[in-house]
């Protein structure tokens, strides 16, 4: 799961990223509203955390010009605690919570958690499922056949995606903007060595999931009969 924090207080915006990265999700920080915007309309997110007041543009704006847009991607506003008006205005405009400063990491947690589950993603506490593998995306965890093995972030993140993707394929793009974000300098050899890694996982597990290539277009998963 990636989240982009939109938040013009870099000590918070810095605090956040730091517990979401802690708490297995990637993240990408921006502080001000322009570039949250700009950040947003990649599509590669799947929460926003999402300040009100900032410079160039306020958070409400922002919220606006990515529904309109057709950006659908659920949004937690981070809001002063009497900021009432702006409270409703966000969730007019289709914001999807609110959290008002101070909060707590918990309660932060619980509200993502929430918000994803609305949208009908898998969340932490949810194991996944394709064929004969389960990964637990809380624990890094892979099992098949009785056996487990623990994942990097970064391989767990991929064969995540690989799998809420079910059969399509996925491009290395994809791939690369989906993991490292979309003005990341990693290239396709990253991805290449992280495909090699999870399938040298998958084959210690005697799983019957394979990551199969489609030459010149991705990666899919595939099950072996």
């Amino acid at each position: 799961m990636r989240i982009l924090i939109v938040e013009d207080e870099q000590h918070l915006a810095e605090a956040l990223t730091q517990i979401l990265k802690k708490n297995h999700y990637s993240v990408d920080a921006v502080h001000d509203g322009v570039t949250g915007l700009d950040y947003a309309l990649s599509g590669i997110y799947d929460l926003l955390l999402l300040d009100i007041m900032m410079p160039e543009m306020d958070g409400i704006s922002v919220l606006k010009k990515l529904r309109k847009k057709g950006i659908s991607t659920p949004v937690i506003l981070l809001t002063a605690k009497g900021e009432v008006e702006d409270k409703i205005a966000g969730l007019d405009h289709g914001a999807d919570d609110y959290v008002a400063k101070p909060f707590s990491s918990g309660e932060l947690l619980a509200r993502i958690r929430a918000a994803l589950r609305r949208k009908g993603e898998v969340v932490q506490d949810t194991a996944l499922k394709f064929g004969d593998i389960e990964l637990n995306t809380a624990t890094l965890k892979l099992s098949a056949g009785g056996k487990d093995i623990k994942l990097n972030l970064k391989e767990s993140e991929l064969l995540e995606l690989l799998m809420l993707r079910k059969q399509s394929i996925t491009s290395k793009e994809q791939i690369i903007e989906k993991l490292w974000g979309f003005d990341s300098e990693a290239e396709h050899n990253n991805v290449e060595v992280y495909v090699s890694f999870l399938r040298k996982k998958l084959t210690f597990l005697n799983a019957s999931v394979r990551i199969a290539t489609i030459r010149g277009l991705g990666y899919v998963l595939e099950v072996n009969e």
